[in-house]
């Protein structure tokens, strides 16, 4: 395998050669069945996240097999929001590491081992202790992927030119929700109905077959993966190197006071790691506003973007409670039976990627035909759109609670309602989002910018976090009142931004 990783020979995958795979470069095989395999293992895992932690506590479901950790609905809100934080905070520095360390073959290599590593730990039935440190693993992988397997799909055709890229994209998408689906299918049935950890390790298995797939197919990569981009330098890496070290034991040696001395909790990690999501995304974003060397042009458009960065954070602060807020209704106070047959509630998992598979195509009709009849939405307006569906699929969520409040369970399908709504809004705005990422990046920060999108569900599923942590705000984000108030703020949001538009609109310079 390693004369194939530096041959510098055109490989039968690389752009002008034979096509192989629905008419693209055949390494678009290998980089669609790791992503597929990657999203199954971390989508699968995250169907049974929330309730694994709630089972066997107060807040579980009627009939639910016990053997989890036995949280409550609070603290179970906290760690899953906590957990996505980190996954979109970690795909920065996984992007660097790609770029100056390793090479962004090398790092999705060592990423979907890490991946495996932490659902082996998972799998493992010994207690809260390894079961964060599998998330952890799991978190620090999914990040160092996610920046690098996207650039590999990028290598595989002749620039952003090429007629076939954006198809080459659409297909490699499309892994990434099939995956998605499938996963709370086969693993959550397993782990909710049979044992959790056997669920756990089905995920393990599937990110093996993942990295299997990977490395017998990276002879049909292009060589250019294989290269360092821009290497650090021998006093650059001793550097980092340095500081790192310093961090490590600072936090080594305070940690090891804290559990010494019998003080240690949950919190001291969450809380930490809360603050850090939201100051990091509001450092970075600071910094590049304030770099001197930004022409007036680009910093006016900056200052746009950090408008749809805000609400892009709102938005996602309301949508990711679809895997914390929503599934723990699902799984305390809705029926766990529909048409006769009874279903695991991860299964509510499986619906966005559903719903994504079916809607996508129809957006991106519908866009087309609109732009020919010249009334296609503007960005801003979509922008808009997405953050007021997310509110109104918030609002939808009050009419479920108010016919659980007397303890009846009420019907799956307000559940299949409120992913709905917010399906239909992330179609709305995350493609939008990515667009005009690229659009309104300065060109010093082109490479970066993609990475401070993500920042936005960083930041918003911090927010979640704080707002639920009993030790910090302490708001029941499943009371009626706060459901109210997310959707009455994401709606206002929303509204702020169409109001707004043609202020922002002239921020944004020539970008439309």
């Amino acid at each position: 395998m390693a004369s194939s990783l530096t041959k510098d020979s055109v490989h039968p995958g690389t752009p002008g050669t034979e096509k192989t795979f629905f008419g693209h470069p055949r390494g678009l095989a290998t980089l669609f069945m790791t992503e597929m395999w990657e999203r199954f293992s971390y989508y699968g895992m995250k169907a049974l996240l929330t309730v694994y932690l709630l089972s066997g506590g107060p807040d579980a479901g009627k009939g639910s097999m016990g053997g989890g950790l036995a949280m409550n609905v609070a603290t179970t809100t906290v760690i899953v929001s906590v957990y996505s934080a980190m996954v979109y905070l970690l795909a920065m520095p996984g992007g660097w590491l790609g770029d100056r360390v390793w090479g962004p073959r090398k790092t999705v290599a060592i990423a979907a081992v890490t991946i495996m590593s932490g659902h082996i730990v998972l799998a493992l039935p010994f207690g809260q202790g390894p079961f964060f440190a599998g998330l952890a693993l799991v978190a620090a992988g999914s990040g160092l992927l996610k920046a690098n397997i996207s650039t590999m799909v990028g290598h595989l055709y002749n620039g952003p030119d090429d007629p076939r890229r954006d198809g080459g994209f659409t297909i490699f998408y499309m892994g990434i929700n099939a995956g998605a689906f499938f996963a709370p299918l086969a693993i959550g049935t397993v782990g909710q109905k049979v044992s959790w950890h056997l669920g756990f390790g089905m995920a393990a298995v599937g990110m093996a077959i993942g990295l299997a797939a990977f490395l017998i197919g990276t002879r049909n990569l292009n060589p250019k993966s294989n290269i360092v981009p821009k290497p650090l330098s021998t006093p650059e890496r001793t550097t980092w190197l340095r500081k790192c070290a310093i961090w490590v034991i600072i936090a080594a040696v305070f940690y090891g006071i804290v559990g010494a001395t019998g003080h240690f909790t949950l919190n001291w990690a969450m809380i930490p790691l809360t603050v850090i999501g939201l100051l990091i995304p509001a450092g970075v974003l600071l910094r590049i506003k304030r770099d001197k060397e930004l022409s007036a042009d680009e910093q006016s458009k900056m200052t746009g973007y950090i408008w749809f960065f805000v609400a892009a954070a709102v938005f996602w602060m309301i949508y990711d409670q679809g895997a914390s807020t929503v599934q723990a209704f699902g799984e305390g106070k809705a029926s766990h039976d529909l048409l006769g047959f009874d279903f695991p509630t991860s299964w509510y998992q499986s619906l966005n990627p559903l719903f994504i598979m079916a809607l996508a195509p129809v957006f991106a009709w519908a866009w087309v035909w609109l732009n020919r009849k010249g009334k296609e939405p503007s960005t801003i307006v979509k922008f808009s759109m997405g953050l007021v569906l997310v509110g109104v699929s918030f609002f939808f969520f009050l009419i479920p609670l108010a016919m659980a409040a007397n303890g009846t369970a009420v019907s799956p399908m307000w559940l299949v309602g409120i992913y709905f709504i917010q399906t239909v809004g992330e179609l709305c705005l995350s493609p939008v989002g990515l667009s005009v990422t690229t659009k309104m990046a300065p060109a010093k920060y082109a490479s970066q910018m993609m990475g401070v999108w993500f920042l936005a569900v960083t930041a918003g599923d911090s927010i979640t976090g704080l707002l639920s942590n009993p030790a910090v705000a302490g708001v029941d984000l499943g009371g009626r009142g706060a459901v109210f108030g997310e959707a009455l703020l994401v709606a206002l949001a929303g509204f702020a931004v169409w109001m707004y538009r043609r202020k922002v609109k002239a921020l944004m310079g020539e970008v439309r």
